[in-house]
């Protein structure tokens, strides 16, 4: 028995924000943004609007085009970086409530930007167990909403959003779900995170700011270790598939920095080509971004029924991870 990627879908904010718009409220330009990161827009949320409202937005997507109601869900993971709740209630059972799905468990993963990795693994495992026949994993994220507008560093970097999938048994040879590659490196735990709030930085009341509480980020550290486990991952992937590039129809990273990835590519001397991104519209979406990419991709028809897929990611934990995929 197998699991495959039975069907994608997202939602993206209807606001959009140009980097003209932010030089407008921070010293930043258009041209440092694109020069650094690649980015030239970003979506957001609108106050009010929870990381369980867009997931469940993605994840009614994803049901219509697997044919499925929301009782045909065995579990929900949820993966995100902006829950709607510190530590619980988990925003996997919100979006289990929003879309009735009476007969799914729920819970959230934590894995930084990789999340989305590590649950899509973790649910095709519940496949192949067979305690579960239909799983829904969303990544969805408000990040908006956490930046800090004075670091001019982090808060052009990110947009809000959700991707979401389908994971089912695989009926016939072609499509199927490779065993993924999941590692971490709590070391670098300090350099990607929000300090505050937490057991180990309370909140002080008249101490603690909303910037105690933001994301922060050591950019440079960040950057070599992105580009480093990028490089390993795609090597290792490949290598312990016995496949070469020219059997992989798309890489789809973490959309996280446009140098991260062309760094990775020139280091493995693969075409940026084979890469597929849509960071310039949507900027980092954290565990979203990957489903975000992959849907865009669905829907422009760059992906057909057989194709191999590579995905990768990385972020806090520090996490990364990455698999291949027999659409």
């Amino acid at each position: 028995m197998n699991a495959y990627i039975r069907s994608v879908g997202a939602f993206i904010p209807e606001k959009r924000v140009t980097n003209d718009d932010l030089s407008k409220v921070m010293d930043t330009s258009d041209e440092w943004i694109k020069s650094h990161t690649g980015i030239e827009n970003r979506h957001v949320a609108e106050i009010g609007v929870t990381t369980a409202d867009l997931a469940t937005k993605a994840a009614k997507v994803a049901l219509e085009r697997a044919g499925l109601t929301a009782e045909d869900l065995d579990m929900i993971i949820l993966t995100t970086a902006t829950p709607d709740y510190i530590g619980f209630p988990a925003t996997a059972c919100i979006v289990q409530d929003k879309l009735g799905a009476t007969n799914a468990g729920a819970f959230d993963m934590v894995a930084g930007c990789t999340g989305f990795i590590y649950a899509i693994d973790n649910a095709k495992n519940m496949i192949i167990a067979g305690t579960a026949k239909n799983v829904l994993v969303v990544g969805s994220e408000v990040l908006t909403q956490v930046s800090n507008m004075q670091d001019r560093d982090t808060a052009v970097l990110f947009g809000d959003g959700s991707g979401a999938v389908i994971i089912s048994e695989s009926l016939d040879d072609e499509s199927y779900m490779e065993h993924a590659i999941l590692k971490s490196d709590g070391s670098g735990a300090e350099v990607l995170m929000r300090k505050s709030g937490g057991i180990k930085y309370p909140f002080v009341d008249g101490e603690t700011t909303f910037n105690d509480t933001a994301l922060y980020m050591e950019g440079q550290a960040v950057y070599k270790f992105a580009v480093k486990v990028n490089t390993e991952l795609i090597k290792e992937l490949i290598e312990r598939s016995n496949l070469t590039i020219n059997d992989i129809s798309w890489i789809i990273p973490h959309q996280a920095n446009m140098r991260i990835l062309q760094a990775a590519a020139k280091r493995l001397k693969i075409p940026i080509e084979k890469f597929y991104f849509n960071l310039m519209e949507y900027a980092n979406t954290s565990s979203a971004s990957i489903p975000i990419a992959m849907n865009e991709a669905y829907e422009k028809g760059k992906i057909k029924k057989g194709d191999k897929i590579l995905l990768t990611g990385f972020g806090a934990g520090l996490t990364y991870g990455g698999t291949i995929i027999n659409w």
